[in-house]
Protein backbone atom coordinates (compact mmCIF):
# COMPACT_ATOMS: atom_id res chain seq x y z
CA UNK A 1 0.00 0.00 0.00
CA UNK A 2 0.90 3.53 -0.87
CA UNK A 3 1.94 5.76 -3.76
CA UNK A 4 3.35 4.72 -6.76
CA UNK A 5 4.02 6.95 -10.03
CA UNK A 6 4.45 5.86 -13.47
CA UNK A 7 5.67 8.30 -16.24
CA UNK A 8 4.45 7.21 -20.11
CA UNK A 9 7.19 6.67 -22.68
CA UNK A 10 6.98 10.25 -23.83
CA UNK A 11 7.24 11.51 -20.76
CA UNK A 12 4.06 13.66 -21.17
CA UNK A 13 1.85 12.30 -19.13
CA UNK A 14 2.40 10.73 -15.00
CA UNK A 15 0.40 8.40 -13.49
CA UNK A 16 0.12 8.46 -9.68
CA UNK A 17 -1.45 6.01 -7.52
CA UNK A 18 -2.54 6.22 -4.40
CA UNK A 19 -3.67 2.59 -2.54
CA UNK A 20 -5.20 2.22 0.88
CA UNK A 21 -5.39 5.11 2.99
CA UNK A 22 -4.61 8.45 1.44
CA UNK A 23 -3.68 10.02 4.58
CA UNK A 24 -0.93 12.13 6.30
CA UNK A 25 0.96 9.11 6.56
CA UNK A 26 1.87 8.75 2.99
CA UNK A 27 2.81 12.33 2.26
CA UNK A 28 6.35 12.44 1.60
CA UNK A 29 5.79 9.52 -1.35
CA UNK A 30 2.92 11.59 -2.48
CA UNK A 31 5.31 14.53 -2.87
CA UNK A 32 8.08 12.69 -4.02
CA UNK A 33 5.38 11.24 -7.04
CA UNK A 34 5.79 14.46 -8.33
CA UNK A 35 8.43 16.27 -6.91
CA UNK A 36 10.35 16.01 -10.75
CA UNK A 37 7.85 16.81 -13.30
CA UNK A 38 10.10 18.82 -16.07
CA UNK A 39 8.09 18.32 -19.33
CA UNK A 40 5.61 16.29 -18.44
CA UNK A 41 1.45 17.95 -19.31
CA UNK A 42 -0.74 15.53 -17.97
CA UNK A 43 -0.83 14.56 -14.13
CA UNK A 44 -3.38 11.64 -13.32
CA UNK A 45 -4.04 11.20 -10.01
CA UNK A 46 -5.43 6.87 -9.91
CA UNK A 47 -7.54 6.43 -6.74
CA UNK A 48 -9.38 2.85 -7.88
CA UNK A 49 -7.06 1.89 -4.95
CA UNK A 50 -7.58 4.05 -2.37
CA UNK A 51 -10.05 2.96 0.66
CA UNK A 52 -10.07 6.47 2.70
CA UNK A 53 -9.70 10.30 2.06
CA UNK A 54 -9.26 12.72 4.61
CA UNK A 55 -8.90 16.61 4.68
CA UNK A 56 -4.56 16.11 4.48
CA UNK A 57 -5.25 14.09 1.48
CA UNK A 58 -7.41 16.88 0.26
CA UNK A 59 -4.37 19.56 1.50
CA UNK A 60 -1.72 17.34 -0.50
CA UNK A 61 -4.28 17.56 -3.82
CA UNK A 62 -4.09 21.03 -3.49
CA UNK A 63 0.08 21.81 -3.03
CA UNK A 64 -0.01 19.60 -6.22
CA UNK A 65 -1.88 21.92 -8.82
CA UNK A 66 -0.17 24.54 -6.56
CA UNK A 67 3.23 22.92 -7.46
CA UNK A 68 1.94 22.46 -10.99
CA UNK A 69 0.52 25.23 -12.03
CA UNK A 70 -1.76 25.97 -14.69
CA UNK A 71 0.76 24.77 -17.11
CA UNK A 72 -0.25 20.92 -16.09
CA UNK A 73 -3.51 19.33 -16.32
CA UNK A 74 -4.32 16.90 -13.51
CA UNK A 75 -7.19 14.46 -13.69
CA UNK A 76 -8.38 12.59 -10.70
CA UNK A 77 -9.03 9.11 -11.91
CA UNK A 78 -11.56 5.77 -10.92
CA UNK A 79 -12.17 7.43 -7.31
CA UNK A 80 -13.93 4.78 -5.13
CA UNK A 81 -17.66 5.53 -3.73
CA UNK A 82 -16.41 6.89 -1.06
CA UNK A 83 -13.57 8.95 -2.07
CA UNK A 84 -15.82 10.08 -5.15
CA UNK A 85 -18.12 11.84 -1.94
CA UNK A 86 -15.23 12.91 -0.13
CA UNK A 87 -14.20 15.16 -3.02
CA UNK A 88 -18.39 15.99 -3.49
CA UNK A 89 -18.80 17.14 -0.29
CA UNK A 90 -15.50 19.38 -0.56
CA UNK A 91 -16.24 20.88 -4.04
CA UNK A 92 -13.29 19.39 -5.56
CA UNK A 93 -15.37 18.78 -8.72
CA UNK A 94 -15.29 22.27 -9.12
CA UNK A 95 -11.15 22.54 -8.91
CA UNK A 96 -10.08 19.46 -10.83
CA UNK A 97 -11.27 17.42 -13.60
CA UNK A 98 -12.35 13.81 -11.96
CA UNK A 99 -13.13 11.03 -14.24
CA UNK A 100 -14.79 7.87 -13.19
Amino acid sequence: MGVTAHRSEDGEEVTVTVAGRFDYRVYDSFKASYASLENSQQINVDLSKTEYMDSSALGMLLMLREHVGRAVSILLVNPTPDVQRVLSIANFDKLFAIKP
